[in-house]
């Protein structure tokens, strides 16, 4: 289990598991953000609690932040799969680094092709500094 919160600690989340890796997206709101992201669904892998701003990109999914210390927190898809599940993905620069740093990057053309990207073998805690 990996738990990640907010600066204020007012936004909380937890991953239940250790993710397979942590996307690193070059889209125009992922790259402006700097985040990382683990992805499962919303109250079976992953769980999330306080109130939470939510920033509305096109038509596909909302990016939550903490209203009092702007930390994003999570993205949710805004409709169910056909499974009625709801895709979340948490930010990992929330958890603590010793938590996430062995996790794989996968990188993902969010901005171009929509494809994922070769690996080139770092993990999070290269992307610390």
């Amino acid at each position: 289990m990996i738990e990640g919160s907010c600066h204020c600690g007012a936004v909380r989340w937890r991953f239940d598991g250790l993710p397979d890796g942590a996307t690193a997206c070059n889209c125009t709101v992922c790259r402006r953000y700097g985040t990382l992201w683990a992805y499962d669904y919303v109250d079976q892998g992953i769980h999330v609690s306080g109130q939470t701003r939510a920033y509305v990109r096109g038509s596909a999914i909302e990016f939550h932040f903490c209203p009092r210390c702007a930390c994003v927190a999570f993205w949710r898809a805004l409709k169910l799969d056909e499974d009625g599940r709801r895709r979340i993905a948490v930010n990992l620069r929330l958890a603590e680094p010793g938590a996430v740093a062995a996790i794989p990057i996968d990188h993902f053309d969010g901005l171009d092709s929509f494809d994922d990207l070769p690996g080139d073998g770092r993990c999070v805690r290269d992307y610390w500094f």
